[in-house]
C-alpha cells in the first residue's frame, strides 16, 4: 500500500474507530463528574509541576497521570488508525504500551517549561457525547493559553480521550506522526513498535 493509500484509510476510519459513542442513559457522563476527572488531572500535573523534580521524575509523574487519567487504548488505536485493523491483539497491546511511554517522554519534557506556572480548569461543555472541559495555562512571561480536555466514558470509565493544546489536537497529530514512522517501516508494524519505544 502506499503511503497516499494509507492516509486516505486512516482518515477514513477515524470516524468509525475513534469517537465516542452514546452513552446508555442512565450512566451518562455529566457536566460535573467530566470537570471533577479534569480536576483531578490539573491538580496531579499542578503537583507534578511544583515538585521540583529531575526531568526524568517528571516524566515518570507524567506516565502515571497519562496512564491513570487518559483513554490510552482509544488513543494509541486512534493514532494506528486503519492499520490498527490488521494489528494482531498481541501486537495492539504492545503498541500501547509503547505509545504510552512515548507520549509521556514526548510531552513530559516539556514539564520544565510549566516550572513556576499554573493550569486552571474554567469551564466545561457537553458536545454530543462526550464533554469538553476548557483549561487555561499560565506559564511565567508568557501569554496564557487554551488546553481542551475530551471526555467520554465510552469506557466504561470517566477518561479523557483527546487534549486540544492551542488548537492542536494531541490525538491528530500523533496520528500524522505514527502513520509517518510507519510508512518509514513500510507498513511493517512490529518495526513501527520498536521506532515508537525508542521515540519521544
Amino acid at each position: 500500500m502506499n503511503d497516499i493509500s494509507r492516509r486516505f484509510l486512516i482518515g477514513a476510519g477515524a470516524a468509525a474507530t475513534l469517537l465516542p459513542a452514546a452513552a446508555t442513559p442512565a450512566f451518562a457522563l455529566t457536566e460535573a463528574r467530566a470537570r471533577g476527572l479534569i480536576d483531578q488531572v490539573v491538580a496531579d500535573i499542578n503537583r507534578v509541576i511544583a515538585s521540583g523534580k529531575s526531568t526524568g521524575a517528571m516524566i515518570r509523574d507524567f506516565e502515571r497521570i497519562f496512564a491513570r487519567y487518559a483513554d490510552v487504548n482509544i488513543i494509541a488505536r486512534s493514532t494506528l488508525g486503519a492499520d490498527s485493523r490488521r494489528a494482531s491483539s498481541g501486537q495492539m497491546r504492545a503498541f500501547t504500551a509503547a505509545f504510552q511511554g512515548y507520549i509521556a517522554r514526548k510531552y513530559g519534557k516539556r514539564f520544565r517549561e510549566f516550572i513556576g506556572g499554573q493550569i486552571t480548569v474554567t469551564g466545561v461543555r457537553q458536545v454530543k457525547s462526550w464533554h469538553e472541559v476548557r483549561s487555561t495555562v499560565k506559564l511565567r512571561g508568557k501569554s496564557p493559553f487554551t488546553v481542551l480536555f475530551l471526555v467520554s466514558d465510552r469506557s466504561g470509565r470517566d477518561l479523557f480521550f483527546d487534549m486540544v493544546i492551542e488548537g492542536v489536537s494531541l490525538r491528530l497529530s500523533e496520528r500524522t506522526e505514527i502513520g509517518a514512522m510507519l510508512d518509514r517501516n513500510g507498513g511493517n508494524i512490529d518495526a513501527l513498535i520498536a521506532d515508537v519505544q525508542r521515540a519521544g
